[in-house]
């Protein structure tokens, strides 16, 4: 697997205060700085798992966003297109984690330096070489003008034949179902892969049954209808058959930043072209292994380490 590919991803990133106790919110008092962010996270996933990895984003001219800047660029990403902007502070989430991993986010990112990109700054050139395009609802959600950003994007990427891959990564926090469904709409219709949890996709849709999702794909001319289910593992919709692969047994410590992991990793098999089987089992492995360790990104795996825990070799240190 060492033929190389570039994915480049948009949206903002955040400095996550990681709580050093479990349990509500208001009873935890102390935290770790940690940085966090659905494409953020996305993008590390796939420079460590190898790829090529270019991110365009804004951040505030400020120590958080020096913070996040150096970090990004220390993994490796491409920040070519990342500025920091004036009179907009960089934006701040507090984790609430609970004694079973699950938990809440809470966050303060309105207005986020994200806002300050326009539709002009989306050029031709932000797309040589590249070899996916990711989206995720949470751009969208922040601010409706970035609709027109990802509209253009998406038909730069459909004009070089680009594939599209996108999470809705629901936040139902920054806009409600009816303005998520309207803006998706947009966005469906010309994704190739649609990276979902079970829960959203069936809030999304209104669907409930294999049929049912299916007809969804069908309908957009999806390519890869994938759905994550957790613990459960997950599933993917491909020529008409369904595949499904058992998710992988860990002990999970925190569960947030495990879907993007899994889009790194599915995004990471499908272009390299594995089996449906292979490519489940392949992203399940590095959405497993981000739960086994506390923050967003930090349980991110390299390509060595999904590939000893996938073959289940007992030098890997999880």
């Amino acid at each position: 697997m060492s033929e190389s590919f570039k994915v480049l991803t948009i949206g903002d990133a955040m400095i996550t205060m990681n709580p050093l106790s479990t349990g509500p919110l208001r009873y935890v008092t102390t935290f770790e700085r940690k940085i966090g962010g659905a494409e953020l996270n996305f993008a590390i996933g796939c420079a460590r798992l190898g790829l090529e990895s270019r991110w365009i984003s804004r951040l505030g001219n400020d120590e958080f966003g020096r913070v996040i800047f150096n970090f990004a660029r220390g993994e490796g990403i491409d920040v070519s297109e990342v500025q920091m902007v004036n009179n907009y502070p960089t934006s701040v989430n507090f984790k609430e984690i609970r004694d079973d991993g699950g938990g809440k986010t809470f966050y303060y990112r309105h207005p986020s330096p994200i806002c300050t990109l326009q539709t002009d700054d989306i050029k031709p050139t932000l797309l040589e070489d590249v070899d996916l395009l990711h989206l995720t609802g949470v751009f969208l959600a922040i601010d409706p003008c970035n609709l027109p950003i990802v509209q253009k994007l998406i038909a730069i990427a459909k004009d070089r034949n680009i594939p599209i891959s996108f999470d809705p990564n629901i936040r139902l926090r920054l806009w409600s179902i009816e303005e998520a469904r309207n803006s998706f709409e947009h966005v469906l219709n010309h994704t190739d892969i649609l990276l979902a949890g079970l829960n959203e996709i069936n809030l999304l849709t209104n669907q409930h049954t294999k049929e049912g999702l299916a007809s969804i794909a069908k309908k957009y001319n999806i390519r890869d209808l994938v759905i994550k289910d957790g613990a459960k593992g997950s599933m993917l919709f491909r020529d008409n058959q369904w595949h499904s692969v058992q998710a992988f047994k860990v002990n999970a410590i925190d569960t947030v930043g495990a879907g993007d992991g899994f889009d790194a990793g599915y995004v990471y098999g499908y272009l390299h072209r594995l089996s449906p089987e292979k490519l489940l089992q392949f992203a399940n492995g590095v959405g497993a292994l981000v739960t086994t360790v506390s923050g967003d990104n930090e349980g991110l795996p390299y390509l060595d380490e999904v590939e000893a825990f996938i073959n289940n070799d007992p030098l890997i240190d999880r």
